[in-house]
């Protein structure tokens, strides 16, 4: 007990903070007197007395934490503000279990962007905005869970982020403080954003729409305030620049900011991961677009490169928006961009899955295996771009890559025990875990996972955790080694 109580110490301030992001929600609720201000009113101050609650009952229990709490703080801060965050939700939409409340709240915290919500269209603004600023909370938090907080805690893959990364990132963080990282990525992925709803409002989309397409796009969280998601607007200028601020995001923001501190294009150039990224995500691209024109899905190459672009950059980078059905496509094209999004993007982006420089590794540990069979005395050191990876660091990556794989075996045989069919059950939990949103068959884009059951519902909240904090933070929890003293 005396182990948690510190931690719940901090839970406690956070819940205060945290207890500040109902003001805009509020804000909107009062512009557009959509008659949900009491529920966020009520939701707002339920979350502060709680948080500052928690605080005062263990002020006594105040201390530097180390690098062990991590794990558990993490892990708790993740849940406890999706279960909070459940609170307007539940009072405005009557009927609504908690259960799907939380589900919503996880997909939105950890920018999954499944949703089991029908009628988005009619929610109230303030409803939307707030689903929509949990996506875009949930992309910062990820960014500064990566590059801040997960190489403090020894997170076997990060490691070998920082050693491949240009410029002062070489070092263990940014700028000398995590405060100070975590403040000049605030501004990165800020600014980015502004810009993001500048031009969404210069498409076409009214302030609402622009502000939490733009919020989705960025966290790569793929919420809609339209139950068609952005094939409601019908727009290739829209989806154009979704496509375009979906791939920023995608990039690590520490190569952004590294960008923007020096005013040079250098930092992308060095970036071997972003390169790879984005070479396999438009390669992808063109040749879906080929393969959908060539089966009569599309009538001209045009049409299919218009959908195949805007689907594949979605699922490829873990947002989930969608323009079309592509669960219709013949089924090579989904499951081709369901791959993607186990593998395609940078580290420290708001995407989830493997990330693209695990991907690398593994390409060139394969390599390096099959050098060895011909040539057994042969040192090959293992390099990502300029840059020498550990050994150490490989154990890691291919441990991490083992659990991933597992847990979607594991997860997806629950969901088949529980009557979901395979590909329902398979594709949820390739999403969920991945943070990508929409899956095939029930739960595709032009369904939702509204019909799950609860277990099943709270199999794939349990899945989009796993995914969000990169499987070793959250498995470790359950090992006794991590309960000894």
């Amino acid at each position: 007990m005396n182990k948690l109580l510190p931690i719940a110490h901090v839970l406690g301030l956070m819940l205060v903070v945290f207890s500040l992001t109902y003001a805009m929600p509020l804000a909107a609720a009062l512009i557009y007197d959509d008659g949900s201000f009491r529920d966020f009113v009520d939701g707002g101050l339920m979350t502060l007395a709680s948080g500052a609650l928690l605080w005062w009952l263990t002020r006594g229990f105040k201390r530097d934490l180390k690098p062990r709490d991590g794990y558990l703080l993490v892990v708790l801060g993740w849940f406890v503000m999706a279960a909070i965050s459940t609170l307007p939700l539940m009072l405005y939409i009557e009927g609504l279990s908690f259960t799907d409340a939380f589900f919503e709240t996880m997909s939105g915290l950890s920018t999954t962007g499944a949703t089991v919500l029908t009628g988005l269209d009619k929610l109230p603004p303030a409803i939307n905005l707030w689903r929509h600023e949990l996506n875009w909370l949930g992309g910062m938090g990820i960014i500064v869970l990566a590059v801040a907080i997960l190489p403090l805690l020894g997170v076997g893959g990060m490691q070998m982020f920082k050693a491949e990364t240009p410029g002062p990132f070489k070092d263990s963080k940014l700028t000398p403080r995590i405060a100070e990282t975590a403040k000049a990525l605030w501004y990165v992925y800020t600014g980015i954003t502004v810009v993001c709803i500048l031009a969404l409002k210069w498409a076409g989309m009214n302030w609402l729409d622009a502000i939490c397409h733009a919020f989705a796009a960025m966290g790569l969280g793929g919420f809609s305030t339209h139950d068609a998601s952005v094939g409601y607007f019908n727009s290739p200028l829209i989806e154009f620049i979704l496509i375009v601020f979906m791939l920023i995001a995608g990039i690590n923001f520490a190569t952004h900011f590294i960008a923007w501190h020096g005013r040079s294009f250098r930092a992308y150039l060095q970036d071997v991961e972003a390169q790879a990224f984005l070479g396999l995500t438009i390669a992808s691209c063109f040749g879906i677009a080929l393969f959908l024109w060539l089966k009569g899905t599309y009538p001209t190459y045009l049409v299919a490169l218009r959908h195949a672009s805007f689907n594949l950059v979605s699922l490829a980078t873990d947002c989930g928006f969608a323009s079309v059905d592509f669960n219709q496509w013949p089924i090579f094209a989904p499951l081709w961009m369901l791959f993607l999004s186990c593998i395609s993007v940078s580290s420290g982006s708001t995407g989830g899955g493997i990330k693209m420089v695990r991907t690398l590794l593994l390409v060139k540990q394969a390599g390096r295996e099959l050098t060895k069979l011909i040539h057994p005395s042969a040192v090959t050191p293992l390099r990502i771009g300029s840059a020498r990876i550990p050994e150490t660091v490989v154990v890691a990556v291919l441990g991490f890559i083992f659990l991933y794989f597992m847990s979607i075996v594991v997860l997806t045989f629950l969901l088949m025990g529980s009557g979901l069919d395979f590909v329902s059950s398979f594709t949820a939990i390739i999403a969920c875990i991945n943070n990508a949103g929409p899956g095939l068959n029930q739960v595709g884009p032009a369904g939702n996972f509204g019909v799950l059951t609860d277990f099943q519902t709270w199999v794939c909240s349990f899945a989009m955790l796993l995914g969000r904090l990169e499987v070793f933070t959250l498995l470790v929890l359950f090992t006794p080694q991590y309960w000894r003293k």
